[in-house]
């Protein structure tokens, strides 16, 4: 069986795109990515074969090839990914979808796919079944045949068998020739189908070459867009890198419009003080004039302030030359205290003279 879809007698009947998984060989337990990205995953209906296959292939290599059976049986693992098991190519495929809605299609045309792979089982051996009985009525035509060319042969066994063994061999030779007929315009059938293949794997040979063709002219296109792509990147990164200029200019133009705002807010805190001051300005004539008349008020006050002064140091002068005077009469007073003192002892020692003379006398 070819991987992709020859000279195409395999048609595509649902495609969708998934990662691919393979189990691994050694471990039977880890997946092991088959392609690096999500690939086309499609199922591919023989109409010669009457059989199924789901076929991907990333780049020239392919990565799933294989043949639906009856027996095969799709299991969802988790809401986005699913796996089946071939045992023809010995492994075990997994699917992993974009979304769970795709994996549920996939599911549904599996299922679909292995009910139309069985009704076909099904039908070729009855086709089986049938080809093996028509092959023994005519072995056992055969011999009827054989019969009557020796019925023929003799006449001994002409005259034993007569002429109901002539009818029943006329019959027989009627049927074989039906068969026959129906054989020659089997093979016409079968030989007309040969040529439509035949001229549809031209037409396909054809469009594959086209299609060939047609993949170098996506490459380049490809490689352009990928350059184009970079180009787009740079730009993008420059208008980026203004965005951000562009940010920050923004910002410092919020934190001009601020303090513009503050200045404002401080003009009219200004406007508001000149005003008182050009308010207060309009009463400065009554101010000075009531500063005149303090100003003559404070000299008068000077003028009695400089004579209380005369007259506070003259007294201070008295009060030096009084406290002089008072520490003379102080000075003066302990002297005669002292004087008084001595006065007084001497009078008492005279007493207590006088009183010893009066007690001896």
């Amino acid at each position: 069986i070819s991987p992709v879809p020859p000279y195409s007698r395999e048609q595509p009947i649902f495609t969708t795109r998934a990662h691919v998984f393979q189990i691994d060989p050694s471990t039977k337990k880890n997946w092991v990515p088959a392609s690096k990205q999500a690939v086309t995953v499609s199922y591919f209906y023989d109409s010669t074969r009457n059989s199924y296959r789901i076929i991907s292939v990333d780049g020239a290599k392919v990565i799933i090839n294989s043949t639906i059976t009856p027996n095969m049986t799709f299991t969802k693992t988790s809401q986005k990914f699913g796996q089946w098991a071939d045992s023809r190519a010995n492994t075990v495929f997994g699917l992993g979808f974009p979304s769970e809605q795709q994996l549920t299609k996939f599911a549904e045309k599996f299922q679909e796919v292995k009910e139309a792979a069985k009704l076909a089982r099904d039908r070729s051996q009855e086709k089986i079944e049938t080809s093996s009985n028509h092959s023994q009525e005519s072995g056992r035509e055969t011999p009827s045949s054989t019969r009557a060319s020796s019925v023929n042969g003799t006449d001994d066994e002409k005259a034993s068998h007569g002429g109901p063994a002539e009818a029943h061999l006329k019959s027989e030779n009627d049927k074989l020739k039906i068969a026959l007929a129906q054989s020659s315009s089997n093979v016409k059938k079968w030989e007309t189908e040969l040529q439509s293949l035949r001229e549809s794997n031209a037409r396909l040979s054809t469009a594959l070459q086209e299609s060939a063709a047609s993949i170098e002219h996506w490459k380049k296109q490809f490689s352009a867009c990928k350059e184009e792509n970079e180009q787009l990147r740079g730009k993008i990164e420059e208008l980026e890198e203004q965005c951000n200029e562009i940010n920050k200019e923004k910002e410092r133009n919020a934190q001009l419009s601020r303090r513009l705002q503050e200045l404002e807010t401080e003009l009219q805190d200004k406007e508001l003080e000149l005003e008182e001051l050009r308010k207060q300005g309009e009463i400065i004539p009554e101010l000075m004039s009531e500063c005149e008349s303090v100003s003559e008020q404070l000299q008068a006050a000077e003028k009695k302030n400089k004579d209380l002064e005369e007259k506070v140091r003259t007294l201070r002068t008295e009060v030096e030359e009084n406290k002089h005077r008072q520490t003379n009469l102080k000075t003066e007073l302990k002297n005669f205290l002292d004087v008084l003192d001595g006065k007084i002892d001497e009078l008492h020692d005279f007493r207590q003279g006088l009183s010893k003379l009066g007690v001896d006398n």
